[in-house]
């Protein structure tokens, strides 16, 4: 599924390329604020809580690479991204920190709406490096979250650029469907023992600076008199 996925993306971005009226690229980096995230302790004695956590998003970090093919006032981006995502969930003793590491490939259809502000929406899809819950057993190696049971999030948001630089604002909430599963909380730390993870997904909200590296206006103005050189 993950393979087909990408062949796809890959095959009609190579194919739509050779019709598009403009070529740009460069890299992006930013914040993340998460949504979402709930757990359910599981009351084995009167010591433990058996109360539903929510999760509290943190601020975590982005950074990668974009592309973008310009048709009139129609685009195709194209990105490349790893993050970041951390929440916290306030156990009755202490906090537990929930962290996931994503690498996400977006493409977006985009539409420009007035001089230097664009719209966009499509497809991300998504792969799981790593996810763990601080404090779950064995506390030296706590075990792999099941985050997703389905790769692809969608995402909509709008940007502005400004010369070679801009900021981009969007939301990307995740397609899965929540898939609870059982774990185990250090019981002398965090008051909760025995728990379910009811929904392991978030969503988040991304704001990135982005810069352009080179772009196809642009590249002959750049060039050196006389020279295979770019300043």
């Amino acid at each position: 599924m993950n393979r087909l996925v990408l062949l796809v993306f890959f095959a009609f971005f190579s194919l739509t390329a050779l019709q598009a009226q403009e070529f740009k690229f460069g890299l992006k980096g930013g914040i993340n604020k998460t949504f979402g995230g709930q757990i359910t302790g599981i009351a084995s004695t009167n010591q433990y809580t058996g109360d539903t956590f929510n999760a509290e998003g943190e601020i975590g970090f982005h950074g990668g690479l974009w592309a973008e093919l310009g048709f009139g006032r129609f685009f195709l981006r194209p990105e490349v991204m790893y993050s970041k995502l951390e929440s916290r969930f306030d156990f009755p003793r202490r906090p537990s920190i929930y962290n996931v590491d994503l690498l996400s490939v977006p493409f977006l259809v985009g539409y420009n709406v007035w001089g230097p502000i664009d719209i966009y929406a499509g497809p991300a899809y998504n792969r799981i490096m790593d996810a763990r819950l601080q404090g779950t057993e064995p506390i030296d190696n706590p075990p792999l979250i099941v985050v997703q049971n389905f790769p692809l999030s969608a995402q909509i948001g709008a940007k502005a650029e400004f010369g070679a630089f801009g900021i981009d604002v969007r939301y990307d909430r995740t397609l899965a469907t929540a898939e609870p599963q059982g774990i185990d909380i250090v019981n002398s730390e965090y008051g909760i023992n025995r728990a379910t993870f009811d929904d392991a997904r978030l969503h988040q909200l991304i704001v990135s600076l982005t810069i352009k590296l080179w772009d196809t206006e642009n590249a002959g103005k750049k060039r050196r008199r006389g020279g295979n050189c770019y300043f």
